[in-house]
């Protein structure tokens, strides 16, 4: 089985914890992994992007001017499109962008990202993480500690702690998390994840069998 150091919250060694291979040192699916990446950020869209047509611009019911006679091009509308003010031709519409991939490809793509942050040296586990206050400098000092204050962190914890999740509130580069809900997205978007012992032990033990 794989090994890691696992810190306290002055970031000194406490003692070496065993990691499950087929979680955290399987061979990366790039492939999958790029196409869930995908995925998650057309679900992000909106959809709600729209343009009006020729037919749905108001006004320009009127003929701007006779068919013959004037030397112009024929027109039938002041709301065609190469007027001002016209209709905009294969504009956006309101549409869904939300695509589809089977359970077993999330999976992996959710280890194969796992895997990189292991095998790229960026998983950090501590024994415990304990605020007294709620106040920002707790967790930047927490960051300090671990020399990941100017990294982009998710900090994934087993329960939500108040003290926590407040802490981090105003830190743009952190984002906490609960073990259930460690997504692809959030992990290859951060540079490091920390983890506690207890939310390491939830997320082996819910994709230990998939």
């Amino acid at each position: 089985m794989s090994k890691i150091s696992m810190l306290n919250q002055n970031g000194e060694k406490v003692k070496d914890i065993n990691l499950k291979d087929n979680i955290w040192n399987i061979e990366p699916n790039d492939a999958v992994l790029h196409n869930h990446i995908i995925l998650s950020l057309a679900s992000l869209r909106q959809g709600t992007h729209s343009t009006k047509t020729r037919t749905e611009v108001q006004g320009g019911g009127k003929k701007p001017y006779r068919q013959k006679g004037t030397g112009n091009a024929r027109q039938g509308s002041i709301r065609a499109p190469q007027y001002r003010g016209g209709g905009i031709v294969f504009g956006p519409k309101p549409r869904d962008y939300s695509k589809k991939m089977n359970r077993k490809e999330r999976r992996l793509a959710l280890k194969s990202a796992l895997a990189y942050k292991y095998q790229s040296n960026e998983l950090i586990v501590v024994d415990n993480i304990e605020f007294k206050t709620n106040k920002t400098k707790e967790m930047l000092n927490l960051l300090e500690k671990l020399n990941i204050a100017n990294k982009k962190v998710i900090v994934v914890i087993d329960t939500l702690d108040e003290n926590i999740c407040l802490s981090a509130r105003n830190l743009a580069n952190v984002k906490v998390l609960l073990a259930e809900e460690v997504n692809t997205l959030d992990l290859v978007s951060a540079d490091n994840m920390l983890i506690t012992q207890k939310a390491l032990a939830k997320l082996e033990e819910a994709r230990d069998d998939e």
